[in-house]
């Protein structure tokens, strides 16, 4: 254990260095009329915390996340720990500086986990712990030692519904090497917390089996308490406002011995305990809750000996040992000019010399550098793991005549799970219920289910027929969720971080109904923004599923796998290009930082990420697609013609995913009076816009002979042509192609909430079948009608 006394100034440094930075940032760089910000109040009140579980109680195996609004503290201790550059907490909160949240994409200094997007920094820790305990139990896995998945929380943050789903699902599963350590400073942006809130917090963590340490009074306080007349001072305490208490510590010592005179009165002892303390010394005493003391943490964080999941709740005060601490105002409240002098001053930093290490301390600079240099958690320097790539087999097209891309991406995982390949083996599949519906069923079959204890199969034992063959077991590669999409994308997450977390790649494979993506969204982009590396299946997906109803048919999914930035999104319609695109994702999801210098394909982002992949359960006929390596190129870059147009082409009929029936049919009857007509097959209009998108930026900058590969696609169609548009969601997920080379576009899609019927009914009811197809040509022909009677 660190010695107290440097303790206290590494303490003492970090929170003048992230108050000093803010400062900078709003009050000396140069910048624009708008704020820039920070959160010196809410660092203040969590730098004890951080000294103390940093510099005594973390190994290098131990993984945090930082509560958003401690980023200038994180700052400040990866600086002083030669991790962070003074250049960047300059430019805090400025272009190419230290980001205003902790992320892992975007930060130089050794984050483990984005905590931008508030509690979902904090659930994640607990599905990494998972992912932990998925990967000890496995033979290859070649994992460091376990270490405690620890987040530290905002109580604010606890405001958040994740977090308690989060919870349920840690119970069913037996986490472990968990613990949350919540700032509870009693302060939010709008007001302060209600009174009685950390007993509902502790009973629903001792509810789902976490040990629950309240850390509310420093050693001073129970120094005091144990004098004649502490218990009284004891009770007041714990009967005071939250309210009351951040008042009086803005007023300071004299305030206190007021207050405290007027509620107690003279009541002998506890009098005299009051009056034997001078205001400076009543402020320091009352200020002195568990979360600010260093020996109360230091000894709490030691005494953990198990791998139960622990929540520390630890009493803080928000701008804690500033001019702001205990202000209503202080969440957003920044020091002014004035004030800034006065903390200065009281910090012994002399002016010019603020962002000096040892500046201020009272022990020399060489039993400092020494005791730095000794702590566990930074001994090894930034602990940014990588893993081999997984190589990836052959993967067999089914040869169904009639099939979904649904049913066709089951039977792709069930020829996985008979095999016994590299990539079979580090597969971790999971979805929220919907396991069966999804068609993972014989993956999990073959697979069977993850737990750390054998979990024998009841129906099976007690002969009860089923075709679910399923049992839990160490050996499991399919972790089941409740109906959570939160809880579904922060695993997600977590394992697509295994490589960077735990030395070992896994290629986590997720399900769920395309419609609920939207359930999860904010921990879909979460994940992408931390560069977690996952397969997504959303499916069934548009009104295709006809029968179900609006509730259950996705319009705008399209659109977010367009615009989510790190996920690569494709809708196949037949089984052979999605047998090509799942081959390449499993390629795509383990590429780290890679560049193409091949001509055809260096516009293309190739650094690797997530992918979705948006199916259908509408089976429809295959036609039997013939492979070139073109041709895989193009399915991949996002579209090949079906159809290609001849010289005199009049129209072009652009389809997305299964309404490639509607599309051809209509291209059959439309050729009948039109001349070469064109079939444009898209499988990622994600991948198409992305690559025009590049192609453009490049010619802005310079490169005049970049083309995207719509550009090369459409190169030799007339101006004069027409296109028309047509996908099973939001028609503005295609209509962009006729912005490229200037066609007139009629786009068709899915606007509104769905409708049950059948699928002819629906496709008939928004506009997405033939007829609807061959109704558009011909709105937009200058040419003769075609004959609709005659459909």
């Amino acid at each position: 254990m660190t010695d107290i006394k440097v303790l206290r100034a590494i303490e003492k440094k970090l929170l003048w260095l992230a108050c000093w930075t803010v400062h900078n940032a709003n009050h000396l760089r140069d910048k624009d009329q708008v704020k820039v910000g920070g959160h010196q109040a809410s660092s203040a009140s969590i730098v004890t915390i951080m000294t103390a579980l940093y510099f005594s109680a973390l190994r290098p195996q131990d993984r945090v996340a930082v509560k958003p609004h401690a980023a200038p503290v994180f700052h400040a201790m990866q600086y002083l720990m030669s991790q962070q550059t003074l250049e960047n907490l300059h430019n805090f909160r400025g272009y190419g500086g230290a980001q205003s949240y902790p992320s892992r994409t975007k930060d130089v200094d050794d984050v483990d986990f984005s905590t931008g997007s508030v509690g979902l920094g904090v659930a994640i820790t607990a599905f990494a712990s998972m992912v932990q305990d998925y990967l000890t139990a496995k033979p290859w896995s070649n994992a460091p030692d376990e270490g405690r998945m620890i987040a530290l929380v905002g109580d604010a943050e606890l405001d958040e519904g994740n977090i308690y789903e989060c919870l349920q699902e840690g119970w069913k599963h037996g986490l472990r090497n968990t613990w949350w350590i919540i700032d509870y400073n009693r302060q939010s942006l709008d007001g302060v917390v209600r009174e009685g809130l950390y007993t509902r917090i502790t009973d629903i963590f001792r509810a789902f089996g976490w040990q629950v340490e309240v850390l509310k009074y420093g050693v001073l306080q129970r120094a005091a308490f144990s004098r004649p007349g502490g218990d009284s001072l004891r009770a007041w305490i714990d009967t005071c406002p939250n309210a009351v208490y951040s008042a009086l510590i803005f007023q300071g010592g004299a305030a206190w011995r007021t207050r405290l005179m007027d509620d107690l009165g003279d009541q002998g002892d506890v009098t005299r305990l009051i009056e034997s303390h001078s205001d400076a010394d009543l402020a320091a005493l009352m200020e002195n809750l568990g979360g600010h003391c260093l020996q109360s943490l230091v000894a709490s964080f030691a005494a953990i000996d198990h791998d139960q999941p622990v929540a520390f709740l630890a009493y803080t005060v928000k701008g804690w040992g500033t001019p702001l601490a205990g202000h209503k105002d202080n969440h957003a409240g920044l020091m002014t000019k004035a004030q800034m002098d006065n903390f200065r001053e009281a910090m012994n930093i002399r002016a010019g010399h603020e962002w000096d290490l040892f500046e201020g301390l009272d022990l020399p600079e060489v039993t400092l550098r020494d005791a730095l240099g000794r702590v566990p958690f930074f001994a090894k320097g930034p602990r940014r793991y990588c893993a081999e790539r997984v190589a990836v087999p052959d993967i067999d097209v089914p040869r169904e005549a009639v099939i979904s891309t649904q049913a066709a991406f089951g039977k792709v995982m069930d020829t996985l799970a008979k095999g016994t390949s590299d990539l079979a083996a580090r597969i971790l599949t999971t979805s929220p219920d919907v396991t069966v519906s999804t068609n993972l069923g014989p993956w999990v079959n073959r697979r069977g289910l993850f737990a750390r204890q054998d979990i024998p199969d009841t129906f099976r034992n007690e002969r009860v027929p089923s075709t679910q063959k399923w049992r839990f077991s160490p050996a499991g590669q399919h972790l089941e969720l409740g109906i959570a999409e939160m809880n579904l994308f922060l695993l997600l997450g977590a394992a697509g971080l295994s490589h960077t977390l735990f030395r070992e790649r896994l290629i986590p494979v997720g399900t769920l109904y395309d419609p609920f993506v939207s359930r999860g969204l904010d921990a879909l982009n979460y994940a992408c923004y931390q560069d977690a590396r996952f397969l997504l299946i959303g499916t069934p997906s548009g009104v295709s599923l006809a029968s179900e109803g609006g509730a259950h048919q996705s319009i705008a999914a399209p659109l977010i796998g367009m615009s989510q930035d790190g996920l690569a999104a494709f809708e196949p319609a037949f089984a052979d290009e999605l047998a090509v695109i799942l081959a390449w994702s499993f390629d795509y999801l383990q590429r780290d930082g890679e560049g193409d210098s091949d001509e055809h394909t260096w516009l293309r982002d190739e650094t690797g990420g997530s992918v979705y992949l948006r199916l259908s359960t509408r089976p429809i006929e295959q036609p039997g697609l013939e492979m070139s390596e073109a041709r895989r190129q193009d399915i991949i870059d996002g579209a090949y013609w079906l159809r290609k147009p001849g010289p005199n082409c009049e129209a072009v009929i652009v389809y997305q995913g299964t309404v490639a029936t509607e599309a051809i049919a209509a291209a059959g009857k439309a050729g009948v009076d039109r001349r070469d007509i064109g079939v444009l097959a898209v499988t990622s209009a994600d991948r198409l816009n992305a690559g025009w998108q590049s192609a453009q930026r490049q010619r802005a900058n310079g490169n005049s002979r970049a083309r995207a590969h719509i550009e090369r696609l459409l190169a030799n169609l007339s101006r004069d042509a027409t296109l028309v548009t047509v996908i099973d969601g939001h028609p503005a997920t295609l209509s962009w192609i006729g912005g490229v080379r200037g066609h007139l576009t009629l786009a068709l899609g899915v606007e509104h909430f769905g409708q049950t019927g059948t699928v002819a009914d629906l496709y008939h009811h928004f506009g997405i079948d033939q007829h609807a197809i061959l109704t558009a040509l011909d709105q937009l022909s200058t040419g003769r009608p075609i004959r609709l009677a005659s459909l």
